[in-house]
């Protein structure tokens, strides 16, 4: 049973992961439509927290059925989901508050938005590595 919930999880992670390569192209597609760019990335912030909360979810639900067992990895993910539900919150706000119709604008928050976009994507990366770097007994995390 617990293998399951180890694949689920690790699958959320990938589609995860696809998701927020697909998101790269929001900037592009939106170049010439600032409104487009605004609705574009409340749907993405939206899509990106259902995801990372069912990752979380699948991860809680193997720690109870593990008997909770704290390690320094569990630790490390959760540090890292937190760090990304921040960012991204962080960012759509920006996004929302900010006057999109200004050109000038628009353009420095779709280059915003692709640099932090690169950084979810490297802290997703690194804790893929990281985990699979455990499970082949490279390090220990235990």
């Amino acid at each position: 049973m617990i293998e399951q919930m180890i694949m689920a999880h690790s699958i959320l992670v990938k589609i995860f992961l696809v998701f927020l390569l697909g998101g790269l192209f929001i900037p592009f597609v939106t170049k010439k439509n600032p409104a487009g760019f605004k609705k574009a990335s409340f749907i993405y912030t939206m899509s990106f927290q259902a995801l990372a909360t069912m990752i979380a979810f699948t991860g809680l639900v193997i720690m109870a059925m593990n008997d909770f067992h704290w390690t320094l990895s569990v630790i490390v993910m959760i540090i890292v989901w937190a760090l990304l539900m921040y960012i991204e919150i962080k960012k759509y706000k920006l996004i929302k508050v900010a006057n999109i119709k200004d050109e000038t604008t628009h353009k420095l928050l779709r280059g915003a938005f692709l640099k932090i976009s690169l950084v979810q994507i490297m802290l997703v990366v690194m804790i893929v590595v990281l985990k699979i770097m455990e499970a082949k007994g490279v390090i220990s995390l235990s």
